[in-house]
């Protein structure tokens, strides 16, 4: 079974530090390649913020299922439709923004999981398998053991609530999107502040009681990750391709400049 033999995938299981590549813009079979030859672990393909569709999503995610990179989908909040189908059509896993109570997780494991710790309905056969599944008990205890559910932690309620949410079977992992926490708490961009620090002190604490691995959003600047990293944050949206695009292509437009400047 394809699913099982998934590098990327082992090592986020493992708690084992993970980098994932924000996909906002690239498109095509050619990104899990890229990812993979740069050195990431997975995708973080991104359905909220990004303007990517269905189809553009399954090509990317099944074009990543062979590479050991892991295809995750980050859905907008309240989609569950956006995320079935994801994961019928090769995403390895979903991440969904602003869950701030225990019963907004649960419902996350009622909706993706199958039977029984769920309630996801079965598509018949599925990308992850190459679309020659097993029979349908092995499809259904795979899939639910193996896909990753991970809600972000984007709210001062949602860190308060972070130990009930980690103890929920079915979670895997939570993810501070510390940008959106940065504006809730009131200190909008203030990624380095002493609230922020303790609120990943404080859901890292959590993560490591239940067995669940704490994720890092949002950080780009080289000492706070180094920061965040070293209190436990293991799963790290690292970059995005707009970003390594722009400023690639700025230093590359400055340089060539600076050889021969306008008189």
């Amino acid at each position: 079974m394809p699913l099982l033999a998934n590098e990327g995938l082992q090592r986020i299981r493992s708690g084992k530090l993970t980098l994932g590549l924000g996909v906002h813009h690239l498109r095509g079979t050619a990104v899990p390649l890229l990812a993979k030859a740069a050195g990431f672990d997975f995708l973080f393909i991104d359905a909220e913020h990004g303007a990517i569709s269905t189809p553009e999503i399954s090509q990317i995610a099944i074009a990543a299922l062979g590479l050991g990179v892991v295809p995750i989908v980050r859905i907008c909040a309240g989609a569950l439709d956006e995320g079935t189908r994801a994961l019928d059509n090769g995403a390895l896993g979903l991440v969904v923004p602003h869950v701030d109570t225990p019963e907004e997780a649960e419902r996350l494991v009622e909706a993706f999981r199958f039977a029984p710790m769920g309630h996801r309905s079965t598509g018949g056969s599925n990308a992850a398998f190459g679309y020659r599944p097993p029979t349908a008990a092995a499809q259904q205890a795979v899939l639910n053991a193996e896909l990753l559910i991970i809600p972000m932690i984007e709210t001062p309620q949602a860190v308060e609530n972070a130990e009930a949410i980690a103890a929920i079977a079915g979670i895997d992992a939570l993810l501070i999107g510390t940008n959106d926490l940065t504006l809730e708490m009131g200190i909008p961009g203030e990624l380095g502040h002493d609230r922020i620090r303790a609120a990943y002190e404080t859901v890292g604490a959590a993560c490591r009681r239940h067995g669940k691995v704490l994720g890092m959003g949002g950080i780009y600047d080289e000492e706070l990750a180094r920061r965040y990293i070293g209190v436990g944050a293991r799963f790290v949206l690292a970059t995005n391709d707009h970003s390594l695009f722009l400023n690639a292509a700025t230093q590359r437009a400055q340089f060539l400049r600076g050889i021969a400047p306008e008189a």
